[in-house]
């Protein structure tokens, strides 16, 4: 029996394709049940503030810089959505005189043009840009990343994908979209094989690094998030890690401040992690089966999931 059509997309797949009493399920869940659904390899944690929220995140590429060695090269792999880690980063680079020269750094994702190229750093919303500006452009010079450590995501994927051998990636964080995707990992569209049926958990964890199209709330979302509500700026394409990548890295954490993925998105995925319900509508959930699994929330961005008319 087919599964019912998306609410928001009919020609996607996504989290309203869900049977509605796991919906539900998550709807009700409080900040204490949430802190409950940590299991062996899957953690919740939460932070009070959101000062020490983006200092523990930031804090994260520290700890993996500072493992780094001649003989034993360490990155991390990070986001654009959130940002305000980024400065933070900087400061503590300059400030603790860690010196990066066997550091190693993954930009998670990139936009794609009309001419299948990845876009430039002229472009505004680039993630390269960002990270650049925000971040490693800021560290002294003589504390700074080398160039060739610094690896960003292209079009054309092969060496992108080569950088991640011979280097241990100790963790890759995320923020979570609003169609619960990391990085743009979005669900796919319903169509041949998959119009019925979504792909298997274990298809969509064969994916590498790859230039993918985005559901239509991933665009919405990052008109609202970094566009002004500008939705005719943002590319339709973009080149992503993949699950492959993912599960190359030693540690996957998530980041949810409340400014990105809504009450019920920041419930549902921790919810089918915790209880091992993996469905690639919600390619967030496949992380049930990462053996270590970090979810980090700002409690006052948590909201709720009743409802209230504005």
């Amino acid at each position: 029996m087919a599964r019912k059509l998306s609410s928001i997309a009919p020609d996607w797949w996504d989290y309203t394709t869900l049977e509605d009493d796991l919906i539900r399920d998550a709807a009700v869940l409080t900040p204490r049940d949430l802190e409950h659904l940590s299991r062996p390899g899957f953690r919740v944690v939460m932070y009070d503030t959101l000062e020490d929220f983006y200092l523990a995140e930031a804090l994260e590429y520290i700890h993996a810089w500072r493992q780094a060695t001649a003989d034993n090269p360490v990155g991390i792999c990070g986001p654009i959505g959130p940002t305000e880690q980024l400065p933070l980063v900087a400061r503590l680079v300059n400030e603790l005189g860690q010196a990066l020269q066997h550091a190693h750094f993954w930009g998670m994702d990139e936009w794609i043009g009309d001419d299948g190229r990845e876009v430039s750093t002229d472009h505004p919303l680039s993630f390269e840009r960002a990270d650049r500006e925000l971040c490693f452009d800021r560290i002294a010079l003589d504390l700074a990343m080398p160039e060739e450590n610094l690896h960003f995501p292209t079009a054309d994927t092969e060496s992108f994908r080569a950088s991640w051998d011979g280097v241990r990636c100790a963790v890759m964080q995320g923020g979570q979209g609003d169609i619960k995707h990391w990085a743009f990992n979005d669900p796919l569209r319903r169509e041949g094989e998959y119009t019925d049926v979504p792909s298997t958990p274990e298809e969509y964890r064969k994916l590498a690094t790859r230039v993918v199209e985005l559901h239509p709330i991933t665009l919405a979302q990052n008109a609202r998030t970094s566009g002004g509500g500008n939705i005719t700026m943002v590319p339709q394409r973009a080149v992503t890690v993949g699950p492959i990548e993912t599960w190359q890295s030693e540690k996957v954490s998530i980041w949810h401040a409340g400014a990105h993925d809504n009450p019920l998105g920041q419930r549902l995925t921790a919810l089918m992690i915790s209880k091992g319900i993996t469905d690639s509508s919600v390619p967030m959930s496949l992380l049930a089966d990462h053996p270590n699994v970090q979810f980090n929330y700002y409690r006052g961005g948590l909201g709720t999931c009743d409802v209230e008319m504005h």
